[in-house]
């Protein structure tokens, strides 16, 4: 007879950009920013995430608790959904990966404790177990169907304090017109005001929107290699930020380098570009120097 073959758990990442999921450097940067800001200037407060994926963004947001303050996660994971549509939206990008022992180890392999989870749908958080005002960030990222999208920003809206921010994913993606029609909705009807704008992300609050972007102000974005713009939006000012473009020059600078991974055996050339990355957005996350 064959040999029983025991199934093993993925190994625990190393470093965070181990983890899968779409949460990218300039937007690490901006949390990490944002979060580091509110705690320097005395503000305390919980924070939500709506839809955690396999925690890359998780762990970030638990780096950047306080004492006393909580993270709350809810999604699905492996849970079934509640509705056809989430439930094709789910099995088309996220069913065969997705699971709570998976986001759990990920999470715990930079974190002492979990936070507290809610498997459900975010609608569940629209029935007040997370206390009004009691949040000083929320991230939406979760569904990409309006009518839960419209949702979960009320249930951000809710939680959040006088000047707290929240942040939504895929605003402008064009597979995800949902939310992009949820979120301007909010900013059209329901006084979200816009704050900051990046490739992936939509930041925004129902407070003191200039006083968020002074607060952005503060750090030198274009020496970590990041460009900064300012637009408006029916008469309100907005930050925009995206990663700086490379010259020719600099782009010929790093042909060498180029050619060196290229001819390095494949695994030596991931663990490589792996160590480039990191080191790449250890500079773009370092914080900014008190005045």
């Amino acid at each position: 007879m064959p040999s029983e073959v025991t199934a093993t758990a993925p190994a625990a990442p190393q470093q965070r950009d181990d983890i899968p999921g779409w949460f990218f450097g300039l937007d690490r940067a901006a949390f990490a920013h944002l979060l580091s800001a509110q705690t320097a200037a005395g503000v305390t407060g919980d924070v939500l995430e709506l839809g955690s994926y396999l925690g890359r963004s998780a762990v970030l947001l638990g780096d950047h608790l306080r004492p006393g303050e909580r993270l709350t996660v809810c999604d699905l994971f492996d849970s079934e959904a509640g509705d056809a549509d989430n439930a094709a939206e789910m099995a088309m990008s996220y069913r065969k990966t997705l699971t709570r022992s998976a986001f759990e180890s990920n999470y715990l392999a930079f974190h002492d404790e979990l936070p507290e989870i809610v498997q459900a749908p975010t609608s569940v958080l629209a029935d007040g177990r997370i206390p009004a005002g009691s949040c000083r960030f929320v991230h939406v990222d979760a569904s990409h169907l309006y009518e839960h999208v419209s949702g979960d920003i009320l249930v951000a809206r809710a939680a959040l304090g006088e000047n707290g921010l929240v942040s939504l994913d895929d605003y402008r993606s064009e597979h995800t017109p949902g939310v992009s029609a949820a979120v301007w909705e909010a900013v059209f009807t329901g006084g979200l005001r816009p704050v900051l704008l990046t490739p992936m992300k939509f930041y925004g609050t129902w407070g003191d929107a200039e006083a968020a972007r002074q607060v952005l102000l503060e750090r030198d974005w274009r020496a970590d290699g990041y460009t900064v713009d300012e637009d408006t939006i029916a008469g309100r000012r907005v930050l925009r930020l995206n990663y700086q473009v490379k010259t020719p020059a600099q782009l010929q600078r790093s042909t060498p380098r180029r050619l060196a991974l290229d001819l390095l055996p494949p695994v030596a050339t991931r663990a490589t570009r792996r160590v480039l990355r990191t080191l790449r957005e250890r500079r773009a996350v370092r914080p900014t120097p008190s005045a």
